[in-house]
């Protein structure tokens, strides 16, 4: 059966990883999941991503951060998804605690966080919600 919302499996493979204690996971490749791995190594929330073969298929091994114990990702939530999706603009995007969290935004200068693009002056699909 083919997947509705590949980038929701993405997001909870992490939340399952980070739940397990486990230091990578694996997920399959894709561009999208690529360019919010990108946002999420650039704010600090994953140490990092690497490509590689995935049961003969390109895939993507995530590196998990934690911190003193703690997953660094507390809350992982997916925003826009295949049945309802939501956009904003670039004044319109929502602040995660009060700045502390960010929010990832499809746009049309690529993937980027909430602060990113408002400094870019664009607005997009948000993508997901991360603190």
């Amino acid at each position: 059966m083919a997947m509705t919302d590949p980038l929701g499996d993405m997001l909870t493979r992490i939340r399952n990883g980070q739940q397990a204690r486990k230091d990578s996971i694996l997920s399959p490749a894709s561009k999208l999941r690529a360019r919010v791995l990108d946002v999420l190594q650039r704010e600090g929330y994953i140490r990092g991503y690497s490509e590689e073969e995935l049961a003969g298929k390109a895939g993507l091994r995530i590196e998990l951060k934690y911190f003193e114990g703690q997953p660094a990702i507390q809350h992982l939530a997916r925003v826009s998804k295949p049945g309802r999706r939501v956009y904003s603009g670039s004044q319109e995007l929502p602040r995660i605690r009060n700045g502390l969290g960010i929010t990832i935004v499809s746009t049309p200068r690529g993937v980027l966080s909430d602060a990113e693009a408002r400094e870019s002056n664009v607005g997009g699909e948000v993508l997901a919600e991360v603190f």
